[in-house]
């Protein structure tokens, strides 16, 4: 926050430094808690990619590497958002690098971006299954221009079918990339022995080069613009008068090398929740910019996302 005087205000000028640090002593503690076959997992952090940036505390994912030899990190959203922001904002916060990638892919997801309404995705569509599969191939480059490999993890619905199944890994065949069918929601660890076993030889036979998309002394613009056309797949990147004046304002005081977490529809690869499947052509608009200076990154609002997420009308809790 700031003072009247555009100052900014810390901890020790409202006297609770000593409230704040107890309450952070024990939180920065790597929660450590099992799965039902009893593998170890560290559940640190859940921000949602769509808003935040996606992916678990850096204290988890290094106690987690000293303590076993793979570990997997969740990165939610997809490449567009979790993926990325990811390789952009924690790699390079905890000097770390992925030695590969997994893709999650459902043949119901990619029947929507095919077209196919919600209540028709459990019907056999293999004409919806092809089309959809642009949104996927996306998602496959967009992790190689990281210079790191990937596999698809093929998660099977019980509606799918052999001919979708096959289909669908043909087409991810043609990209140069490997595939495994994932049946652990059915079969737990069993259903995913033959995703894992292709993981550990990826990660033995393919060398990671990966690399962060943009550098950090890119400005904040040429960061946002990087991202725009290159991930999101827009022709121009649009920003708001106000988005822009904040830009420069916090670019005067100091910030302007921050990463760039942009808030976004996690339903499109664009700001848009309506436009599916692979768009193109299109002007990615930034509306508002936020300082998150305790988290180390600043936050750009594309479209009408809301920064607070919302509840069903009957959460789960009910």
């Amino acid at each position: 926050g700031e003072n009247y005087d555009r100052e900014i205000v810390t901890f020790g000028e409202l006297g609770c430094t000593g409230a704040v640090a107890a309450l952070l002593k024990d939180a920065l503690k790597p929660n450590l808690v099992q799965t039902l076959e009893k593998t170890p997992a560290f559940v640190h952090g859940g921000p949602f990619a769509n808003i935040a940036h996606g992916c678990n505390s850096i204290n988890a994912t290094l106690a987690a590497l000293a303590s076993g030899n793979y570990v997997v990190t969740e990165a939610g959203f997809a490449a567009d958002l979790g993926a990325e922001k990811f390789m952009d904002i924690k790699c390079r916060a905890a000097g770390i690098a992925p030695s590969c990638a997994v893709i999650v892919a459902t043949v119901r997801a990619l029947k929507m971006h095919g077209g196919a309404e919600k209540q028709d995705l459990a019907r056999p569509d293999l004409k919806a299954l092809s089309a959809g599969f642009s949104n996927l191939k996306t998602h496959i480059e967009n992790i190689r221009k990281f210079g790191v490999s990937a596999i698809v993890a093929i998660n099977k619905f019980a509606s799918d079918t052999s001919e979708e199944l096959e289909l669908l890994a043909e087409l991810i065949a043609e990209t140069g990339t490997e595939s495994a069918v994932c049946e652990s929601w059915e079969k737990g660890g069993r259903g995913s022995e033959k995703l894992a076993e292709a993981v550990v030889a990826l990660c033995k036979t393919e060398k990671s080069r990966f690399k962060p998309l943009y550098k950090p002394e890119d400005s904040f613009i040429e960061k946002l613009e990087n991202l725009a056309l290159n991930i999101y797949r827009a022709d121009k990147l649009d920003i708001a008068p106000q988005a822009l004046k904040k830009i420069r304002e916090y670019t005067d005081m100091g910030f302007g090398n921050l990463p760039v977490c942009v808030a976004k529809t996690q339903n499109s690869i664009s700001h848009d929740k309506n436009l599916i499947g692979a768009p193109a052509h299109y002007t990615f608009p930034i509306r508002d910019v936020q300082l998150k200076s305790g988290a180390g990154f600043l936050v750009a609002y594309a479209g009408d996302i809301m920064s607070m997420p919302g509840l069903p009308k009957i959460p789960a809790a009910c």
